[in-house]
């Protein structure tokens, strides 16, 4: 019998810069700004695509307990350099009333490709996301493993939504960030693959023909790393309660080794149609945790707190061998009181709304930039 994988955790996140006092988008940070974050974090902060972006990456975690840490110290060294500026983090997909057209992109070779190759598409990309590697080292079974566990990811989306305004308005969706993101070529649901072999094969002919340097410029929401030997999820939007992302990443980790244990028991999550799938995804899109998605097997909608009671009970055997029964848990709390955009609308419903739309907005950032740091040293 195969070795079990490790189920090793990796987490990127992407935030945006803000003025402390006026909540605005930081247009021109200060290049003072990212030589202190890598001299306090080395290379676990990179510059985004935009000059008012940050992502961080966390070392190979072990099991959810190292994430958090590893999560803690980054949001935690991010905001302390950037207070020094007079900036804030702020984990949301999306700013509030920020305009793409007055922004630059950082001045770097892949982003000078980026901006020429993709024009005004990529100019648009003002959107952060979260990305979660888990380790599996067998190429074949993470090639299996990511065509059964796109069946959940509308699921994951659901969870994480944290972008309803675009700027300024409200858009009505949960997400709006994946509906700036499916611009690109090369996005959304994965391709299901018959092997790693066919996934190689897709990718060279990809590069043999000039369209791509490498498969780093598939931007599916769930790929195989072209770095790490890692199943990566990016369906997610940035979580803005560090916990939240948390309980993301471990139901992916759980999700992912369910499904595994079923694969050396010869049984497997069926799979359908990225047509059907993609229903799901608009669904989640569009309500997040007020989301109701079709069980494909009933046939029906289902509301998500019972598709969450759903998921917990599907993987809570492999969510306790990884220590992260906890965090799975805690999917009950998002779906009961809504994900970080619900909490923006509402914030934003509470300062006056339309009626008093600056303020308004001024106090969605505000409240993004006390949760994000929420329960940080």
């Amino acid at each position: 019998m195969p070795a079990e994988p490790a189920f090793t955790l990796g987490i990127e996140e992407e935030y945006l810069l803000v003025e402390r006092e006026t909540g605005a988008l930081a247009a021109s940070p200060p290049e003072a700004l990212m030589e202190e974050c890598v001299a306090e974090l080395v290379d676990q902060v990179t510059p985004e695509f935009l000059r008012a972006q940050i992502e961080i990456g966390t070392r190979v975690c072990e099991d959810i307990a190292a994430a958090r840490a590893e999560l803690v110290r980054l949001r935690g060294g991010v905001a302390r350099v950037a207070a020094r500026h007079g900036l804030a983090p702020i984990a949301a997909s999306t700013h509030p009333f920020a305009d793409w057209r007055n922004l630059d992109h950082v001045p770097k070779e892949r982003y000078d490709g980026l901006a020429r190759d993709m024009q005004a598409a990529a100019r648009r990309l003002l959107i952060c996301g979260m990305h979660v590697h888990v380790g599996i080292d067998d190429p074949d079974a993470r090639i299996d493993l990511m065509n059964q566990v796109r069946y959940f990811l509308p699921h994951l989306l659901c969870l994480s939504t944290s972008s309803p305004f675009w700027q300024g308005a409200d858009t009505g969706l949960k997400c709006y960030r994946l509906t700036v993101f499916d611009a690109l070529p090369r996005t959304g649901l994965p391709e299901p693959l018959a092997s790693w072999s066919e996934y190689e094969r897709l990718i060279e002919h990809l590069t043999s023909s000039g369209l791509i340097e490498d498969g780093s410029k598939i931007w599916w929401d769930l790929r195989p790393s072209a770095r790490f030997p890692t199943l990566e999820m990016r369906i997610s939007d940035v979580c803005t309660e560090l916990e939240d992302a948390l309980t993301i990443a471990a139901l992916f980790q759980s999700l992912l080794r369910m499904l595994w244990r079923l694969r050396q028991s010869n049984q497997r999550w069926r799979e359908y149609p990225n047509l059907l799938i993609e229903e799901n995804r608009w669904l989640a899109q569009r309500h997040g945790a007020g989301a109701h998605l079709v069980d494909f097997g009933k046939r029906s909608l289902v509301p998500l707190d019972e598709l969450v009671e759903e998921l917990i009970a599907l993987v809570a055997e492999d969510a306790e061998a990884l220590g992260c029964l906890a965090e799975v848990r805690r999917a009950r709390e998002i779906a009961a009181r809504g994900t970080s955009a619900d909490a923006q609308l509402r914030r934003y419903a509470d300062a006056g709304g339309k009626g008093d739309h600056d303020r308004a907005v001024a106090a969605v950032v505000a409240m993004l930039r006390e949760r994000t740091l929420a329960g940080l040293p």
